[in-house]
């Protein structure tokens, strides 16, 4: 009888004590999911509205040196656009100058992706689960890999989570559906030196386990290169768009988790808009 006794309380006790753990976790996991979405709205207030042209600057426009002009050389104010270098960095300095790991941001509208977009060469997976106040956090924020180099780059690769939540990369699964890319063909990536409008060209779904095409690893890519890495793309994608991308395009690549494969990608490929 007593040994029964005992037994009940220990049970009791195990009961108590997965319930407290499994009540810490889940209100750590609210409170990182507060925090989070808490911080991106925050960044997203500091992005400042540039207008395409500003009074009283000279723009040579094979350099794209910059000078200001007085009212004498400028006596009847005309608007001169300044270089796009200045104007993003003007849009988005306040969150480099929060964080230097700070590299761009990306939005494609109706979704909830609108984030910054971190780098960090020397420690390349940083913010797989830090915030961008270097805090832990089990959310991150996007980041570019760290091979790739802004403005050098013909492919610049950018992960993110697929949180539960529908948050981060999440909405990116909608691309499995033509109709979802039909509808949102723009991926917006802007960088502290210039302005991104990019179409989705391919979708697929890859296998961690049985590939051996590193499509992450395809960011600096001649010509043959270039031409290989777009027929992996298309041989594997999962409909067709009905674009493609050729050497010269600047690529932008996408990846989070997906669940078809244990260990699965999502992977959405898409080429910059030339205005």
């Amino acid at each position: 009888m007593k040994t029964k006794k005992v037994i009940g309380i220990l049970l009791i006790c195990v009961f108590t004590a997965s319930a407290a753990v499994s009540g810490y976790l889940f209100f750590k996991q609210y409170r990182d999911a507060k925090n989070s979405a808490e911080t991106f709205e925050d960044l997203a207030s500091l992005i400042q509205d540039v207008e395409a042209s500003d009074p009283g600057i000279l723009v040579d426009t094979e350099s794209g040196d910059t000078s200001p002009l007085s009212e004498t050389e400028n006596p009847i104010g005309e608007e001169l656009a300044v270089t796009e270098s200045e104007l993003a960095y003007e849009k988005y300095g306040a969150l480099y100058e929060q964080n230097s790991d700070f590299v761009g941001w990306i939005y494609i509208e109706g979704t909830n992706i609108n984030y910054p977009v971190m780098q960090t060469p020397d420690n390349p997976d940083y913010y797989l689960k830090h915030s961008f106040e270097k805090t832990y956090s089990d959310y991150g924020v996007p980041y570019l890999d760290e091979a790739c180099e802004i403005g050098v780059s013909n492919n610049l690769v950018i992960y993110g989570h697929h949180m539960s939540n529908g948050t981060m990369f999440c909405d990116l699964d909608g691309y499995t559906d033509k109709a979802f890319c039909d509808v949102h063909p723009i991926i917006r990536f802007d960088t502290l030196s210039s302005f991104g409008e990019y179409e989705v060209i391919a979708v697929f779904r890859y296998n961690t386990n049985h590939e051996d095409f590193r499509y992450d690893k395809y960011v600096s890519m001649d010509e043959k290169v270039f031409a290989l890495f777009m027929e992996q793309v298309q041989k594997r994608q999962i409909y067709s768009t009905g674009r493609s991308a050729e050497y010269g395009d600047q690529l932008l690549t996408l990846s989070t988790c997906e669940y078809t494969y244990k260990n699965g990608r999502l992977v959405i490929v898409a080429r910059k808009v030339v205005q």
